[in-house]
């Protein structure tokens, strides 16, 4: 379909100096880092919806918002990025993709490694869904212990997965020379990129801070704030 093969192509991920579009290796980790409220899980849902058009079954885990909030950010998402064509073809390629998209929500308190492994045992045994890039939005970083990383990250590997995580980061807490919070250094060593979104003026930077090609000429990415696409400078 030429809607998919357009956002396909103008997808601007690329643009910050990944290797690919998929940018994790089966078991690998990635991170959105933010204030609140600067666009973290907007990031995301798009990075999901062009795993989605690439055919990769997409699971995402909210553990702050209930499964008809999360739906809507991809709703509204796709349809900005296919605002360009006709109604009913984006209506059907809607549905279609949909094949490719789970949402589990958890309870913060509730929510555990073998808790989330079991749902998703029970969604593979039944050959109802199997993903191949896990969305994690809500995990407080600085309440949570390698220990937990560590567990999601041999979920990851045997089930050959890739994991995002969106990343709290504090205004009162100074950035290391390196980009990151300290309140993440205990665990940056376990993620293969990092992300980093931030606020100048009306303005939405996006920066790779891990993971991109040595050798890559990365542009400057935006995300627009009325929107919440992501667009080059």
């Amino acid at each position: 379909m030429m809607i998919k093969k357009e956002i396909l192509e103008r997808n601007p991920l690329l643009k910050l100096g990944f290797k690919n579009e998929y940018i994790l290796p089966d078991g690998g980790f990635g991170a959105v880092l933010a204030h609140a409220g600067v666009g973290k899980t907007a990031l995301l849902v798009q990075m999901a919806l062009h795993a989605m058009m690439h055919e990769q079954p997409v699971l995402h885990v909210s553990l702050n918002d209930a499964v008809s909030k999360v739906d809507v950010w991809y709703r509204e998402l796709f349809s900005d990025m296919a605002s360009r064509y006709d109604t009913a073809e984006t209506t059907e390629y809607w549905e279609t993709l949909l094949n490719y998209r789970f949402i589990m929500t958890f309870r913060v308190e509730g929510f555990s490694v073998p808790k989330l492994e079991e749902r998703l045992s029970d969604l593979m045994q039944q050959n109802i869904f199997k993903p191949n890039v896990v969305i994690l939005d809500g995990l407080k970083f600085d309440e949570s212990g390698r220990g937990l990383l560590i567990e999601l990250r041999e979920m990851a590997q045997k089930y050959a997965m890739s994991i995002w995580f969106t990343v709290h980061t504090h205004r009162h807490e100074p950035p290391k020379e390196d980009g990151l919070p300290l309140s993440f250094l205990h665990v940056a060593d376990l993620f293969d990129v990092l992300v980093q979104l931030a606020a100048r003026g009306p303005e939405v930077c996006i920066k790779a801070l891990r993971g991109q090609s040595p050798d890559a000429g990365a542009d400057e990415l935006l995300l627009d704030p009325a929107t919440m696409l992501i667009k080059k400078r």
